[in-house]
């Protein structure tokens, strides 16, 4: 519903009483000086700057949620923050769910003052954060400046009120102490002993005049007003609101909650701190806070992983505190384990599918060795195999995930055997249409995916698990060097015009690759694949072997052969593939 009206000074007052209050989803006040100050200079033009969104909470619900203060005497180091309120029961709120920038920079200028740290001076001097209110300077012609402002708004220590040098600078807060009755006899009386011409005394009354009139009488402040009391539409509400500047998650909004209800421990910290660990271990898995919001939830048992604000109740919130030391300690084994099979921010599509394998690892009590120790091997050697399948399988960790995340935390609960519970898992997953049961189709698809897929790492790491890719960090390497595969030098090797195409969009794909070791991959180059096998393994046996295992069979001379190789490949990955990925 819309409602126009209302001044400043009421908006100001309605501050001061806490009738006005933000949620714990808002974030913090982040404007400049010159923001509030180009805020002032809008209002007293009269331009419109925008109607506000209000919630009204009613008594019975207003006990269920954190409120914050607006921002009064912000200073950068001491009091950066907005001053939680705590649970207010039993009272009727207007909750501010879009305007907050403004009334704060409003709040401020009218009422409070800023410390912001001076240029090269030190953080631990008290001296470098000087306490500066806002302020208007009366002999300032109101004329445009480049960028539109016509009135002299500015953020000045409290002894420059009144005369300095050519400038008469007037507090604004000064204004809300003007009576309604009083207006003119209370501005003369600040004039009369101050020093100036008759020209800039009509000057000045004419400009303060304008501030009165703009603070205390012009009908500016228009709002929406919000009666829903279901908490996921207000948050939907508030997310489209902030799209046109910057843009907000559902988790940045749930962060925000946590925040509120952590009592020890500051929730926004701990999470982006977390994620900064986990990023950090080996390549690295692009890993957000989304991820370890729901991993929150998984981990811990509350009721349902979705990102939905009833799961994130002032009960459920004390459990993720009291346990965030486990959880951490979890999510850090969980990818070390992860990157220890090879895995990078490329390879793994969905991080959801880490999340079954964390809550394994936090229910085992985080063991720190796990990714190492042998008496935990088996338990590697299936995850490794139900991770890799999961990646593998298009749309598993698409639509449905929560549901599929809670059925698999069924299973992992209830698992009686003490081992990671592979197949229990994969039948639970087709029940809800997420087989990973692979089709002849599937199997084909899989051995022609190209180097840029993101599945061909895990795939080459599934075919070839002996290669120890904890300890080495491995390249996918192009069998026949892909220099080769130039028109020129495909005709130069006596390459058929009518093949020469089709060599050059077989190069990449994956009868053509192979996970080698960084060290060797830079030493073999551009060697055709026979002559560096020659020189790798002089031993016949020991070549043999190798072709083997990587499924190379007889390796051609020459470029021409490479067709015949690479469909003979093709057909023996296609066997094993099938073998692998619909193995128990």
């Amino acid at each position: 519903m819309y409602h126009p009206g209302g001044t400043i000074k009421d908006a100001v007052y309605s501050i001061a009483s806490r009738k006005y209050v933000l949620p714990a989803i808002q974030r913090e006040f982040v404007w400049s000086q010159e923001q509030i100050c180009a805020l002032f200079d809008s209002l007293m033009q009269g331009y419109p700057f925008g109607e506000f969104l209000f919630w009204q909470i009613t008594p019975e619900n207003s006990g269920k949620y954190r409120y914050y203060d607006f921002v009064l005497d912000y200073h950068q180091r001491d009091d950066p923050h907005c001053h939680d309120l705590g649970i207010l029961p039993d009272s009727p709120l207007t909750a501010v769910l879009d305007g907050q920038q403004r009334l704060t920079a409003f709040n401020i200028g009218l009422r409070g003052s800023v410390a912001i740290k001076i240029p090269y001076k030190w953080w631990n001097n008290p001296d470098a954060f000087p306490r500066r209110v806002l302020a208007l300077d009366l002999l300032t012609q109101p004329e445009p400046d480049e960028e539109g402002n016509r009135y002299a708004f500015a953020f000045i220590e409290e002894s420059r009120v009144g005369i300095d040098g050519g400038r008469l600078w007037y507090k604004a807060a000064d204004i809300l102490k003007i009576r309604d009755d009083t207006a003119w006899p209370d501005m003369d009386d600040w004039l009369n002993d101050k020093d100036i011409s008759q020209e800039q005394r009509s000057l000045a009354i004419r400009i303060l005049s304008r501030l009165y009139q703009a603070v205390h009488k012009d009908q500016t402040v228009c709002y929406y007003e919000e009666r829903n009391q279901d908490i996921e539409h207000v948050l939907n509400i508030f997310i489209r609101r902030n799209r046109g500047g910057t843009v907000l998650s559902y988790s940045d909004l749930l962060l925000s909650i946590a925040t509120s209800q952590w009592d020890n421990l500051d929730a926004r910290k701990e999470v982006h701190a977390l994620v900064d660990d986990l990023n950090r271990i080996g390549s690295g898995l692009n890993l957000t806070k989304d991820f370890v919001l729901k991993a929150g939830l998984m981990l811990t048992d509350i009721a349902s992983v979705g990102f939905q604000v009833r799961n994130f109740t002032h009960a459920n919130m004390a459990i993720l505190e009291k346990n965030w030391s486990r959880i951490s300690a979890a999510l850090v084994e969980t990818i070390q384990l992860v990157t220890g099979f090879g895995f990078d921010g490329n390879s793994i599509r969905a991080n959801s599918a880490l999340l079954p394998i964390a809550y394994y690892i936090y229910h085992l009590g985080a063991p720190t060795d796990f990714d190492i120790h042998t008496r935990y091997e088996p338990d590697r050697k299936a995850i490794r195999g139900w991770l890799t399948r999961s990646i593998l399988k298009s749309g598993v960790w698409g639509s449905g995930l929560d549901t599929l995340l809670t059925a698999l935390r069924d299973v992992l609960r209830n698992t009686s055997n003490g081992q990671f519970p592979a197949s229990e898992m994969r039948r639970v997953m087709a029940q809800r249409g997420k087989s990973l049961e692979f089709s002849q189709e599937e199997v084909e698809d899989l051995a022609d995916m190209g180097i840029s897929d993101r599945r061909t790492f895990p795939l080459l790491a599934l075919l070839y698990p002996f290669i120890d890719l904890q300890s080495n960090r491995f390249h996918i390497d192009h069998v026949f060097p892909k220099s080769r595969f130039t028109t020129t030098r495909l005709r130069s090797a006596k390459v058929g015009e009518d093949q020469i195409e089709s060599f050059i969009d077989l190069a990449n794909r994956l009868p053509n690759l192979q996970l080698l070791d960084g060290a060797i991959n830079l030493e073999k180059q551009a060697k055709l694949p026979a002559e560096w096998l020659d020189e790798r393994f002089p031993d016949d046996q020991a070549r043999q072997h190798n072709c083997n295992l990587h499924h190379l069979g007889d390796v051609p001379r020459e470029m021409v052969g490479f067709g015949k190789f690479y469909e003979a490949r093709r057909e023996q990955l296609q066997e094993r593939i099938a073998e692998l990925v619909n193995s128990v």
